[in-house]
Protein backbone atom coordinates (compact mmCIF):
# COMPACT_ATOMS: atom_id res chain seq x y z
CA UNK A 1 0.00 0.00 0.00
CA UNK A 2 2.81 2.40 0.83
CA UNK A 3 4.50 1.63 -2.50
CA UNK A 4 1.19 2.30 -4.29
CA UNK A 5 0.87 5.63 -2.47
CA UNK A 6 4.44 6.50 -3.40
CA UNK A 7 3.75 5.59 -7.04
CA UNK A 8 0.59 7.75 -7.04
CA UNK A 9 2.46 10.68 -5.50
CA UNK A 10 5.29 10.29 -8.03
CA UNK A 11 2.84 10.20 -10.94
CA UNK A 12 1.04 13.29 -9.63
CA UNK A 13 4.38 15.05 -9.33
CA UNK A 14 5.35 14.05 -12.86
CA UNK A 15 2.02 15.22 -14.29
CA UNK A 16 2.27 18.51 -12.39
CA UNK A 17 5.78 19.06 -13.78
CA UNK A 18 4.58 18.15 -17.30
CA UNK A 19 1.64 20.56 -17.05
CA UNK A 20 3.91 23.34 -15.78
CA UNK A 21 6.28 22.69 -18.70
CA UNK A 22 3.42 22.76 -21.24
CA UNK A 23 2.06 25.99 -19.78
CA UNK A 24 5.51 27.61 -19.92
CA UNK A 25 6.03 26.41 -23.50
CA UNK A 26 2.64 27.81 -24.49
CA UNK A 27 3.48 31.20 -22.93
CA UNK A 28 6.80 31.20 -24.77
CA UNK A 29 5.35 30.46 -28.21
CA UNK A 30 1.93 32.11 -27.98
CA UNK A 31 0.94 35.64 -28.73
CA UNK A 32 -2.04 37.50 -27.27
CA UNK A 33 -4.51 35.90 -29.66
CA UNK A 34 -3.49 32.45 -28.45
CA UNK A 35 -1.94 31.28 -31.69
CA UNK A 36 0.72 28.79 -30.69
CA UNK A 37 3.24 29.83 -33.31
CA UNK A 38 3.13 33.60 -33.14
CA UNK A 39 4.28 35.87 -35.94
CA UNK A 40 7.10 37.02 -33.65
CA UNK A 41 8.30 33.44 -33.19
CA UNK A 42 8.11 32.72 -36.94
CA UNK A 43 9.93 35.98 -37.73
CA UNK A 44 12.78 34.82 -35.50
CA UNK A 45 12.69 31.32 -37.02
CA UNK A 46 13.17 32.59 -40.59
CA UNK A 47 16.07 34.83 -39.45
CA UNK A 48 17.85 32.15 -37.39
CA UNK A 49 20.18 31.21 -40.27
CA UNK A 50 21.29 32.93 -43.48
CA UNK A 51 19.24 30.39 -45.44
CA UNK A 52 16.11 28.73 -44.05
CA UNK A 53 14.04 26.25 -46.05
CA UNK A 54 10.57 25.03 -45.07
CA UNK A 55 10.13 21.86 -47.06
CA UNK A 56 8.47 18.49 -47.32
CA UNK A 57 11.03 16.12 -45.85
CA UNK A 58 14.63 16.87 -45.00
CA UNK A 59 17.54 17.83 -47.29
CA UNK A 60 18.95 14.30 -47.29
CA UNK A 61 15.49 12.83 -47.95
CA UNK A 62 13.10 15.27 -49.65
CA UNK A 63 9.51 14.02 -49.81
CA UNK A 64 8.41 15.86 -52.96
CA UNK A 65 9.94 16.82 -56.28
CA UNK A 66 9.85 20.55 -55.60
CA UNK A 67 11.64 20.20 -52.25
CA UNK A 68 14.14 17.89 -53.93
CA UNK A 69 14.79 20.45 -56.67
CA UNK A 70 15.51 23.21 -54.13
CA UNK A 71 17.94 21.02 -52.18
CA UNK A 72 19.66 19.99 -55.44
CA UNK A 73 19.99 23.62 -56.57
CA UNK A 74 21.53 24.59 -53.23
CA UNK A 75 23.83 21.55 -53.38
CA UNK A 76 24.97 22.48 -56.93
CA UNK A 77 26.06 25.84 -55.54
CA UNK A 78 27.91 24.16 -52.69
CA UNK A 79 25.41 25.26 -50.07
CA UNK A 80 25.02 22.54 -47.46
CA UNK A 81 24.87 24.67 -44.34
CA UNK A 82 21.30 25.92 -44.01
CA UNK A 83 18.37 25.43 -41.66
CA UNK A 84 15.51 23.26 -42.82
CA UNK A 85 12.13 22.52 -41.29
CA UNK A 86 10.09 19.48 -42.29
CA UNK A 87 6.53 20.81 -42.53
CA UNK A 88 5.17 17.26 -42.88
CA UNK A 89 6.03 16.64 -39.23
CA UNK A 90 4.19 19.69 -37.91
CA UNK A 91 0.70 20.56 -39.21
CA UNK A 92 0.58 23.77 -37.21
CA UNK A 93 3.92 24.97 -38.59
CA UNK A 94 2.76 24.16 -42.13
CA UNK A 95 -0.48 26.14 -41.74
CA UNK A 96 1.12 29.06 -39.89
CA UNK A 97 3.92 29.41 -42.46
CA UNK A 98 1.31 29.71 -45.22
CA UNK A 99 -0.31 32.58 -43.29
CA UNK A 100 2.96 34.19 -42.17
CA UNK A 101 4.51 34.22 -45.64
CA UNK A 102 1.27 34.74 -47.56
CA UNK A 103 2.68 31.97 -49.79
CA UNK A 104 0.44 28.89 -50.13
CA UNK A 105 2.95 26.26 -51.24
CA UNK A 106 6.16 24.56 -50.15
CA UNK A 107 9.08 24.66 -50.22
CA UNK A 108 9.54 28.20 -48.95
CA UNK A 109 13.09 29.56 -49.08
CA UNK A 110 14.25 32.48 -46.93
CA UNK A 111 17.50 34.43 -47.29
CA UNK A 112 18.35 36.56 -44.26
CA UNK A 113 14.75 36.43 -43.08
CA UNK A 114 13.25 37.46 -46.44
CA UNK A 115 11.07 35.09 -48.43
CA UNK A 116 12.75 34.41 -51.76
CA UNK A 117 10.03 32.04 -52.97
CA UNK A 118 9.72 28.40 -53.86
CA UNK A 119 11.08 25.94 -56.35
CA UNK A 120 10.15 27.91 -59.48
CA UNK A 121 11.87 31.08 -58.29
CA UNK A 122 14.96 29.22 -57.08
CA UNK A 123 15.19 27.47 -60.46
CA UNK A 124 14.84 30.78 -62.30
CA UNK A 125 17.50 32.41 -60.10
CA UNK A 126 19.81 29.44 -60.70
CA UNK A 127 19.32 29.61 -64.47
CA UNK A 128 19.81 33.37 -64.84
CA UNK A 129 22.74 33.66 -62.42
CA UNK A 130 20.92 35.68 -59.78
CA UNK A 131 21.43 32.93 -57.21
CA UNK A 132 25.22 33.35 -57.40
CA UNK A 133 24.78 37.06 -56.63
CA UNK A 134 22.28 36.44 -53.83
CA UNK A 135 24.60 33.92 -52.19
CA UNK A 136 27.44 36.44 -52.50
CA UNK A 137 25.29 39.00 -50.66
CA UNK A 138 24.87 36.41 -47.90
CA UNK A 139 28.65 36.03 -47.69
CA UNK A 140 28.48 32.59 -49.31
CA UNK A 141 30.52 31.79 -52.40
CA UNK A 142 28.80 29.61 -54.98
CA UNK A 143 30.94 26.73 -56.19
CA UNK A 144 29.49 27.39 -59.67
CA UNK A 145 31.13 30.82 -59.54
CA UNK A 146 34.47 29.09 -58.96
CA UNK A 147 33.86 26.79 -61.95
CA UNK A 148 33.01 29.77 -64.16
CA UNK A 149 36.33 31.45 -63.28
CA UNK A 150 38.43 28.42 -64.29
Amino acid sequence: SSSANLMTATLRSLFAARNAFLAARTRLFCNESGKKLSDEYLAELVKKDKIVVFMKGIPSQPMCGFSNAVTQILRMHGVDNYASHNILEDDELRERMKEFSDWPTFPQVYFNGTLIGGCDIMLQMHRNGDLVQELDLLGMRSTLQDEDNQ
